[in-house]
């Protein structure tokens, strides 16, 4: 079970340090305009959805809004506003690595090929030179002692 896990992260380091960077991109863009948004909307003890919307988007295409999120007025509801967003960002990242996880232990191991052996241990039994041709610089030498018989599995296709 470990190998799934293992291949998982091996397979997809382009995709957790992308999910990183948007995680990143997306607080700054969005979760302090909306934590900012928030405290903004509340200065009479109750959200007000007008006032929510009317601060939302300038504060949206205006970055300084990162800046102003950290003074004391605003830190708690931005902090928590980032937990909650990070929460349900979190799960979606593992739903979506749990997804690309390998099926069974031989998930994109190429069969019928050479990729069977490491470091030239094939040449221990196959010629890298002449013979039968089984794969690409794997040859069935003619000249081996004992039994040569070769089983061709596939069909011929006749174009």
């Amino acid at each position: 079970m470990n190998y799934k896990f293992t291949k998982t992260i091996k397979d997809n380091k382009v995709s957790i340090v992308i999910i990183m960077v948007l995680w990143v991109l997306l607080t700054i863009v969005l979760v302090a305009p909306v934590a900012y948004s928030i405290v903004e909307s509340t200065v009479n003890g109750s959200f007000d959805l007008a006032i929510f919307i009317e601060k939302i988007f300038p504060a949206i295409t205006s970055f300084s809004t990162i800046g102003v999120v950290f003074g004391t007025a605003y830190i708690g509801t931005f902090l928590k506003t980032l937990a909650y967003f990070t929460l349900i960002y979190l799960i979606f990242a593992v739903i979506g690595l749990f997804k690309s996880r390998p099926k069974h232990q031989y998930t994109d191991i190429e069969h019928g090929s050479s990729d069977w052996s490491e470091g030239g241990e094939q040449y221990k039994v196959l010629s890298k030179n002449k013979g039968i041709i089984l794969a690409q610089d794997n040859y069935l030498p003619i000249n081996k002692r004992g039994n040569i018989n070769v089983l061709v599995v596939g069909r011929i296709r006749i174009w």
